[in-house]
């Protein structure tokens, strides 16, 4: 996940090739994207693992390997004579959460989307203890992260993510969103201290701009979200969307939310500025499948904003007021900073027109 040191793991895909940019001002060992590298937390025995196997109907253990990729949670690929699998521990984190993730991604696999459904017991359970840790195990999928995705791998996550959030509107579950803007207000002042006033005064108005903006108009489309959709929460076999994963930070809230998300991410330059095609590509794609609202096209340049504020002041936490648990780099707060500040001077492209 490129996003913050949260319940995660990024243990689906088979290749990692994400960059990491050079340290910043706030730390000389900050990453920005690319994984957090960790150690198993919870070791399992082979014997452990396939007798956990014997519960589902997935063949037989073959073999076992700890993954190194993800934040708090313990991650294992294992091998059966039949399929590869990805075995999680929940090592910390709301675990009375996990079943809403469950259900969501059942949804979003019975509905063709590209994710990694959970793969229930004989008796139709999926959630099962190992080890004393919540338990769940999924297929692995196939793919890699795309460090620089192309035009054409743009339009396919713009797609799949414009069906995945006309599906999700239909979705039962709910989950407030955890990071939104009532989370800004309530918990920016805890990093005040540790950045200039003139980023003070900065911070401080943006939240009191997002809530003027946002009061003038009613609720926007609702649906489930990703929640944290950056490029290595994706799997692509060239151009093919072949999973969206880590869902951790999955809730129900703003759908425009989402899609700024991915928009910081993807279709940003490195001097914080938008990239033009690629964001032609993604917003084209998306709006195909589910045209954005009157509502939503006035909002869109402050919601860019706010999910850049969002991973800004959640990865300054991480730094200064609530370190990770674990000997792990956390990602760097500036890179958000700068997209921030960019969306400030440049405000947002035009969003393509719906025909």
């Amino acid at each position: 996940m490129a996003a913050e040191t949260t319940v995660t793991n990024n243990a689906f895909q088979t290749h990692t090739t994400l960059p990491t940019d050079p340290a910043s001002r706030y730390n000389n060992g900050l990453s920005n994207l690319g994984e957090i590298l960790m150690a198993v937390f919870t070791p399992l025995s082979d014997v452990q693992v396939a007798a956990f196997l014997e519960k589902f109907d997935v063949g037989s253990f073959v073999s076992l390997q700890g993954v190194a990729g993800g934040t708090e949670n313990s991650t294992f690929f294992v091998t059966t004579d039949r399929r590869e699998l990805v075995l999680t521990l929940f090592e910390q984190g709301e675990h009375e959460e996990l079943p809403f993730f469950v259900e969501l991604l059942d949804y979003l696999d019975e509905h063709r989307l590209p994710v990694p459904g959970t793969i229930h017991d004989r008796e139709g359970i999926a959630l099962h203890s190992l080890a004393g840790k919540p338990a769940l195990l999924f297929p692995r999928l196939p793919g890699k992260h795309p460090s620089a995705p192309n035009l054409a791998q743009c339009q396919a996550l713009g797609n799949t993510l414009g069906h995945l959030h006309v599906v999700s509107q239909r979705f039962p579950g709910h989950r407030p969103n955890p990071r939104d803007l009532h989370w800004l207000r309530a918990v920016h002042h805890k990093v005040l201290t540790y950045i200039s006033p003139d980023d003070q005064t900065l911070m401080k108005n943006e939240v009191d701009d997002f809530e003027g903006a946002f009061s003038q108009h009613g609720e926007l489309p609702q649906g489930a979200l990703h929640g944290d959709l950056f490029r290595d929460n994706t799997l692509f076999e060239g151009d093919q969307l072949g999973g969206i994963i880590d869902f951790y930070n999955g809730c129900t809230g703003d759908l425009l939310f989402d899609l700024a998300i991915v928009i910081n991410d993807w279709a940003t330059n490195e001097d914080g500025t938008l990239n033009a095609e690629r964001y032609e590509a993604i917003l084209s794609a998306y709006q195909a499948r589910r045209p954005l609202t009157a509502n939503e096209r006035e909002l869109w340049p402050t919601m860019l904003r706010m999910t850049a504020l969002r991973y800004w002041l959640s990865r300054l936490l991480v730094v200064y007021v609530d370190p990770p648990a674990h000997d792990l780099t956390p990602h760097d707060p500036e890179r958000f900073r700068t997209i921030l500040k960019a969306r400030i001077a440049f405000g947002a492209l035009p969003l393509p027109e719906v025909y």
